[in-house]
């Protein structure tokens, strides 16, 4: 099904183009619905498109060589993946399965890469996403060195929280499940789960619907850090 001009408009990527640009768009791109867990992108898959999610929450995968899922980063609303492919032409490099009910807009790959190489805005917003997709990943292998599962935790927590306006302090806006954290840091759920227990039972953390408040920052990333061990109780 075609993807509407005000649909399109959305989306923070596509929002600089001329409506001349855009209009040809709505007729090449396509809606698609995918059921939790679904998968959305295979890096099996010889089909190469660039992604615009419009509602729900997707997460980009790989597998290990002994078959462990590691978690690599996650899609929101708005939000646009599948460009590295895009702009080397090459195969996908990873897994994008769906963390809840998600609708997608997709475009074909060589339609969105003349649609990056005609316009200069558009080519360095997505050389700013590929840079920092290089960071995040620079920091998973970071994070991952950590011995600690706790630490981890903690370290991630940190990494997806940010400034809060209604707290004046930070949070995690639609924290993530226990066993989409647990394949970031390379730990079973039930560990993700038994830390978060004594996070909120020591009022480092504290829930509110689907928001992770930090309520002592400087504690969890003593953690972070390794400067004071985990709580026990």
């Amino acid at each position: 099904m075609p993807v509407s001009l005000q649909l399109l408009t959305q989306f923070p990527l596509l929002q600089p183009l001329p409506r001349e640009t855009l209009e040809p768009l709505s007729g090449q791109m396509s809606l698609k619905s995918f059921a939790r867990r679904a998968m959305v992108m295979s890096k099996d898959s010889p089909t190469q498109e660039l992604g615009f999610l419009v509602e729900g929450r997707l997460q980009g995968v790989d597998f290990t060589m002994d078959g462990r899922s590691v978690g690599l980063y996650f899609v929101d609303p708005g939000d646009y993946f599948g460009e590295l492919s895009v702009v080397d032409g090459k195969g996908v490099s990873e897994f994008v399965v769906a963390a809840a009910k998600s609708t997608v807009a997709v475009l074909e790959a060589g339609i969105a890469r003349e649609l990056i190489a005609g316009n200069p805005d558009l080519a360095r917003a997505v050389m700013a996403r590929l840079a920092q997709r290089v960071r995040s990943v620079m920091a998973q292998r970071t994070l991952l060195s950590l011995p600690n599962p706790f630490q981890r935790l903690c370290v991630l927590i940190l990494q997806l929280s940010q400034p809060s306006a209604a707290t004046g302090g930070a949070a995690v806006d639609q924290v993530p499940t226990h066993q989409e954290l647990a394949i970031m840091i390379n730990a079973s759920r039930e560990t993700v789960t038994r830390a978060f227990h004594l996070l909120f039972l020591n009022k480092i953390l504290v829930r509110e619907g689907n928001t992770l408040m930090l309520v002592r920052p400087n504690d969890l990333k003593d953690i972070a850090e390794g400067r004071v061990e985990p709580p026990k109780s």
